[in-house]
């Protein structure tokens, strides 16, 4: 039940990412002179579909992970080539559908999967991290084996 919490946190985190580079897009095609509404469609399309390919990897991740510590390391590899495989397949139809129905804009539709990546890592940037003084105070500080031997001597 952890990983799946942790899977729902991680999508939240990328669909507000998601919003923010997809509203700031908008502001630059409106600034170009290109907004219309296939911008809108194919920025909404393609934010949809970029939350639901890290959603969904992430969901086989965590059930490929849970098959390698169950000792299928064979059958989560295989799970993950096929997640990946057909998730790629789904966002290829995806993108051709949208672009050559004419209802939304290619550059719009392509560029939400790319935000994905800057998400992430500003999220890992401002993610709270381990202190590194304690860490390293822990790392510096002698076991009690040390400590006794040190007292013998």
């Amino acid at each position: 039940m952890d990983s799946r919490k942790e899977v729902l946190h991680e999508t939240l985190i990328i669909t507000i990412g998601q919003v923010i580079c997809i509203a700031a897009m908008f502001g630059i095609f409106a600034l170009l002179g290109y907004f219309d509404s296939t911008v809108v469609f194919g920025g909404i399309l393609g934010g949809i579909l970029a939350i639901l390919n890290f959603l969904f990897m992430a969901i086989s991740v965590c059930v490929a992970s849970d098959r390698a510590v169950a000792q299928d390391v064979k059958g989560g590899k295989s799970l993950m080539t096929f997640s990946m495989v057909l998730r790629y397949v789904v966002i290829f139809i995806v993108w051709v559908a949208g672009a050559v129905s004419g209802l939304c804009n290619a550059i719009a539709l392509v560029l939400p999967i790319v935000f994905v990546r800057p998400t992430i890592t500003v999220w890992e940037f401002f993610r709270k991290k381990e202190n590194p003084a304690v860490t390293e105070m822990a790392a510096e500080t002698p076991s009690e084996e040390e400590s006794e031997k040190e007292g013998e001597t």
